[in-house]
């Protein structure tokens, strides 16, 4: 066992297979309550989205799908690199691991910049619930929808903030994790017989690239297009 490598193991663990194990089944455990969290989320979507389907399919072309899609090629990409990453920290490989972290720093920016473009264009469109929302006439009118539904419009909208808003604050709290991770592995913290680090934040990385796989169908492709 190298220096670096016996330094990770904490004193309250008799070796890296029982810390290993113990941090794997916290992971676990984290990615559980986020899914019952998410799961909430999804739960009022789908009951308002069945209620209100006519309203829900108008506002969803008001989203920049293709947008929504290049955001989920980006994600799909960026798990890949993730993957890599926890390949090469497994194998020893440092510097490898560094280099795939910082791609997947650079594919998780890129997937956030591309969410600032859009939300910038809901404030231009006055599509903001609650901030900057058009008067009632012209977003009827724009949504093709009655008078009556406007607050249905609004309904929709802060349901995509809101679920979208969430998921990106995943990403913003992931990010310097992957660059604390990527610093370490470039430093040689990591060994065939200690990755367990990358390895869970792989885990994390994955479940919020997973929850976008579901965000953008039912956000962005309601109805025929």
């Amino acid at each position: 066992m190298s220096e670096a490598t016996g330094s990770a193991l904490q004193h309250h663990f008799t070796s890296l297979d029982q810390q290993k194990n113990a941090a794997t089944l916290g992971m676990w455990a984290f990615i559980v309550q986020e899914v019952l969290f998410f799961g909430g989320m999804f739960t009022v979507y789908t009951v308002y989205r069945s209620q209100y389907y006519s309203v829900f399919e108008a506002c969803s072309h008001h989203l920049d799908w293709k947008l929504g899609a290049l955001n989920t090629i980006v994600l799909i990409c960026s798990s890949l690199t993730m993957a890599l990453a926890v390949h090469a920290a497994a194998l020893g490989k440092g510097k490898a691991a560094a280099v795939w972290l910082a791609a997947t720093i650079a594919l998780g920016a890129w997937f956030l910049g591309n969410k600032v473009v859009e939300y910038h264009q809901k404030w231009e469109d006055q599509l903001i619930p609650g901030l900057r929302w058009g008067a009632a006439a012209d977003v009827g009118r724009e949504l093709h929808l009655a008078g009556a539904d406007v607050d249905r419009a609004q309904l929709y909208f802060s349901l995509y903030f809101g679920m979208t808003g969430l998921h990106a604050l995943h990403m913003i709290i992931g990010i310097p994790i992957l660059a604390w991770l990527a610093r370490r592995a470039w430093a040689g913290h990591f060994s065939i017989e200690y990755s367990t680090p990358v390895e869970l934040t792989g885990l994390y990385w994955h479940f919020v690239d997973i929850v976008w796989i579901f965000l953008f169908p039912l956000l962005y492709l309601i109805g025929h297009r």
